[in-house]
């Protein structure tokens, strides 16, 4: 089996109840996730040698995250143990018109606080087919920006594949702050995530002001990027449409080799947990790229990953590829007997 590694922080999360908010209710939801640990769950059960870096504190909690990863069939090898604490976020689930909204309870982690001395990459990366990140763990420190960087270079010197998604979070950093720090990372990058609002406002890219197809306008900023980082083989990203917090029409995108692959559009409704769903999507993304599958399938299985993960409790997919293969032409809410 293929070794992946991805490398991000693991977090608790606190979620509200559909229909209640944060300040009325008496009793949160737990559940464990963090945008590489679902990445490296749904690749396990993708059937990878999946392992994930990161650093969890020596208590109860730790270990739950432990537990977690495990029980996914993630190995926990290179999970440093110490600090004093586990980043947490808060989750206020959306209902109607109403927006899902999250509070973050993240400073002094024991992830963020990680030194370089606590990760030997050569040894990480040895035998790995690819390496996973996102802008979420250069947006906790300056520390992280850095590691974030080793981390890239020493992959692309051990002839690993290199993945990162952009995955900006306006509640950790500003667009000046997160493309300051992300566009040096860009020539190290293989596969990148990248939408529509990313590269107008993490690479200054002159937005398109005219009418023009939403789908013409992603290939332009696509040929912009590649003009400036022409390293970088495969880009994808999603529409989506939001009817309201529970309904939702989602269409993936892969612009591979100058031409633009989408897949069918998938209308979830109703959607019963929407965090995770871009972390699935990536999974399907990196397994289609991974197999060298043709790249109408490849899309077309990623977007129905992410759609099928919409209809699960909790931040990881937990659908073999199997299943999502089943999906994919299937009738939507027919019984499987």
């Amino acid at each position: 089996m293929k070794k992946i590694v991805t490398f991000g922080e693991p977090l608790l999360r606190y979620s509200t109840s559909t229909g209640k908010r944060i300040e009325q209710s008496g009793e949160l939801n737990i559940h464990y996730g963090g945008a590489e640990v679902n990445v490296s769950v749904s690749l396990a059960n993708f059937g990878y040698d999946a392992y994930f870096i990161g650093k969890i504190p020596e208590n109860g909690l730790g270990k739950a995250v432990e537990r977690h990863l495990k029980s996914y069939g993630v190995h926990t090898d290179y999970l440093i143990k110490g600090g004093e604490r586990l980043g947490t976020y808060y989750l206020e689930l959306g209902a109607g018109e109403r927006s899902s909204q999250v509070i973050y309870d993240r400073k002094y982690s024991s992830f963020a606080e990680i030194k370089l001395e606590e990760i030997d990459f050569e040894e990480i990366f040895t035998g790995a087919e690819l390496y996973h990140v996102t802008g979420i763990t250069p947006a906790l420190s300056p520390a992280l920006q850095e590691l974030t960087m080793l981390s890239l270079q020493k992959a692309r010197e051990m002839g690993v594949i290199t993945s990162f998604d952009f995955n900006y979070r306006s509640k950790l950093w500003t667009h000046k702050e997160a493309a300051t720090a992300i566009q040096p990372f860009l020539p190290y990058i293989d596969i990148c995530s990248c939408g529509e609002l990313d590269a107008i406002h993490l690479l200054d890219i002159e937005e398109i002001t005219d009418e023009m197809d939403r789908e013409l306008r992603l290939e332009h900023y696509y040929k912009e990027i590649l003009k400036r980082y022409s390293n970088i083989k495969h880009l994808y990203s999603t529409f989506r449409d939001v009817n309201s917090a529970s309904i939702h029409h989602l269409q993936g995108n892969y612009y591979y080799d100058g031409i633009l692959y989408q897949s069918k559009i998938h209308h979830v409704d109703p959607i019963v947990d929407p965090v995770g769903g871009g972390d699935a999507f990536a999974a399907g993304m990196l397994y289609g790229i991974l197999e060298n599958l043709p790249c109408e399938q490849t899309v077309s299985f990623a977007t129905a990953g992410a759609a099928l993960k919409h209809t699960l409790v909790g931040d990881a997919n937990q659908f073999s590829k199997e299943e999502i293969f089943s999906f994919v032409d299937q009738v939507s809410g027919k019984i499987i007997r």
